[in-house]
């Protein structure tokens, strides 16, 4: 089933509008992609506009910054401490933005979308 992102079919009092016209195709969305620890796995997906962006699907490195330093790293991530956008994401290793997580120099948190984006860039915590 499509996701579409129009107008409600409902009402604030409950009862549905008349459907004046049916859906649009620039109307279409998609569901949100929850990446996961695992082995690199992505998907390339065709964008409004001709584009095309990268949904990232699994991934086991991260590009961590070190905001002393200035210096990015490569680095495994070695599991999921916490994330601020769903507390069950931490025991099923979903990596989404603000997500800390642990990795081979330290804590990190997750400054990319990597669902959209396509990778996962983080800074030392």
């Amino acid at each position: 089933m499509a996701v579409v992102q129009s107008r409600s079919k409902r009402k604030v009092s409950g009862s549905i509008y008349k459907k004046a016209r049916v859906n649009r195709k620039h109307e279409l969305g998609s569901r949100p992609i929850l990446t996961k620890l695992g082995a690199r796995k992505a998907k390339t997906t065709r964008t409004k506009g001709g584009g095309s962006k990268t949904r990232l699907l699994n991934e086991e490195f991260a590009n961590v910054s070190d905001s002393k330093t200035k210096a990015i790293k490569k680095v495994k991530i070695t599991g999921v401490l916490e994330n601020p956008a769903n507390k069950h994401y931490v025991r099923r290793n979903v990596i989404t933005k603000g997500t800390i997580i642990n990795t081979e120099l330290g804590k990190a948190r997750v400054t990319s979308c990597p669902g959209q984006e396509g990778t996962i860039n983080a800074v030392l915590v």
